[in-house]
């Protein structure tokens, strides 16, 4: 019968990293002008400002494979024509076949107002469950938090390096500071699975 040590797992998290996008204005919303700017290469994007505005921009599509496509999750400096706003990615939306930008919305941060955003888990340690023949199973690779913009987290780390086969560790074992974690707390972030040759063995064994 295996152990729980899921109540010795650490985890733990860091402050939000930063990252510049240069922006430039839009006046002509038209869709033809819109197309035009996909087709060089730009991306139109929205401000939602914390004040309920609206600031339509766009931004060369090169400058967000650092913030899309990448498992983490960046405070953005967005500087569009040397107008400065701290805020963050909400949302990005893609061609449903090439997989372009077609569109982003970005949320503007106020340090006395809450936000919601996904924040990326962060395994350290070797499992001794894996290293014993079992499988490392990631559950849940973001959990959705609430916090001022100062607490934001730059990932959730959890030290899996008590993780037991068959066992996992749950939502319910974060200790958050400063945030509020928005996920359901059985929900588990990971778990080290039992092969199926293994449990093979164990059931002849037990036979």
């Amino acid at each position: 019968m295996f152990r729980n040590f899921v109540s010795e797992i650490l985890i733990r998290e860091s402050k939000m990293k930063t990252i510049e996008i240069i922006g430039y204005y839009r006046e002509d919303l038209s869709k033809q002008a819109t197309k035009k700017l996909r087709q060089e290469g730009n991306v139109p994007s929205v401000l939602y400002g914390s004040k309920g505005t609206l600031v339509h921009f766009y931004t060369p599509m090169i400058l967000f494979r650092e913030i899309i496509y990448t498992p983490d999750v960046y405070r953005v400096k967005l500087n569009i024509e040397g107008d400065f706003y701290d805020c963050v990615l909400h949302d990005a939306q893609f061609h449903p076949v090439s997989e372009y930008i077609m569109h982003t919305d970005f949320l503007e941060l106020s340090a006395e107002v809450p936000v919601k955003i996904e924040i990326p888990v962060r395994f350290v340690g070797n499992s001794p469950g894996v290293q014993a023949g079992g499988r490392l199973m990631s559950k849940l690779k973001k959990i959705k938090v609430k916090a001022l913009p100062d607490n934001l987290p730059d990932y959730i780390e959890v030290d899996i390096s008590k993780l037991q086969m068959g066992k996992s560790v749950k939502v319910k074992e974060i200790t958050p500071e400063g945030y509020e974690i928005l996920v359901n707390p059985m929900i588990p972030i990971a778990s080290v699975e039992i092969p199926r040759a293994l449990r093979s063995k164990q059931g002849a064994a037990a036979d």
